[in-house]
């Protein structure tokens, strides 16, 4: 019904100067007295005409307006299924369809150019600088001081952010190199605490973990820095007490006796860029690494979640894979 309200309304001038021709006619014959049987006669074939020229004219306006309207659904606009115009008003309108499409076309692979570069740059970068990283590492792995350990623990902060920027920049490629396989979770987490041993020590923070005898079906390097940054907030918010790592059914947990998340910060602490309230008080929190452990978790087929009270927080990875996320 509103495609046929919608014909009409595009024929309407159409309409209207047939409507007075008919009735100026119809006057004419009036005014001459001519025989009504002839008038009736004329007009009935008149109209059973018009009738049959606009039912045709209709079902092609309907098959374009359908036509069209596939076209908007589909993904990708392909010039080549546009109906043909009919004229030299529709062919104008042709012709500025075809220069829109042209230009946005090559505004989109401007910007493809534009962020292929900047992701070769970043990634040529993360490459670079970790050379004089690991320089600096072995630099401090001959000295046994308070200073050469603080040092040691502000240039593994370095290397975390780091990864996080490589991450984050494979996380959006179309060449991310996952490898899904069983992999024995003791050997993760084992990897990420080995990792962070150094600064356990110095803050003189007690890890408690038993083996977990677990095997999950994951991508073993994606795991590992989901269970780094997750243990390393564990350690940035945790003055004092303990770190438990252990296996609750399928789901991971990462508990400490830290100062918690506030419950206002709670349901966003997963979102891009946000720090929350302990983030403000830090000063060096990025609002990275979550959001990354989110996006990893999603793509990988598990889930992740953050509980927190007065007494410390705790992440639950669940390892049950679910529907993998294509989109990452």
């Amino acid at each position: 019904m509103r495609t046929f309200i919608s014909y009409l309304y595009s024929r309407f001038r159409t309409i209207a100067a047939l409507t007075l021709i008919t009735v100026i006619f119809l006057w004419v014959f009036t005014l001459y007295n001519a025989p009504s049987d002839a008038v009736i006669y004329g007009a009935m074939i008149t109209a059973v005409t018009g009738l049959a020229a606009a039912t045709v004219d209709f079902i092609g306006y309907r098959r374009r307006h359908k036509r069209m309207r596939e076209l908007t659904g589909e993904i990708t606009i392909t010039l080549e299924n546009l109906p043909k115009a009919r004229d030299r008003i529709e062919r104008d309108y042709e012709q500025l369809i075809v220069k829109l499409f042209d230009d946005r076309r090559e505004l989109e692979n401007t910007i493809i150019q534009k962020e292929t570069d900047m992701t070769e740059y970043y990634t040529m970068w993360v490459h670079q600088i970790k050379t004089p990283i690991a320089a600096m590492r072995l630099t401090l792995q001959g000295m046994d001081t308070a200073e050469a350990r603080e040092l040691s623990e502000e240039l593994q902060r370095i290397e975390q952010y780091v990864e996080m920027v490589l991450c984050y920049l494979r996380l959006d490629s179309d060449s991310t190199d996952y490898l899904i396989r069983r992999c024995d979770l003791d050997e993760i987490v084992r990897q990420a605490v080995r990792k962070y041993s150094p600064q356990f020590i110095r803050r003189k923070l007690r890890l408690d973990y038993e083996p977990l005898n677990y095997s999950v079906l994951t991508d073993e390097k994606w795991l590992l820095f989901v269970m780094e940054q997750v243990i390393s907030n564990a350690l940035k918010y945790t003055r004092s007490g303990t770190v438990r790592i252990y296996l609750d059914g399928d789901d991971l947990c990462v508990r400490d006796t830290g100062i918690g998340i506030a419950p206002e910060d709670l349901p966003r602490i997963f979102e891009k860029g946000y720090t929350g309230c302990n983030g403000r008080t830090d000063k060096k929190a990025s609002g990275i690494g979550l959001y990354l452990c989110r996006r990893i978790c999603a793509a990988l087929g598990h889930d992740i979640i953050a509980r927190s009270d007065e007494s410390g927080t705790e992440i639950r990875i669940g390892l049950q894979r679910e529907k993998i996320d294509t989109r990452d």
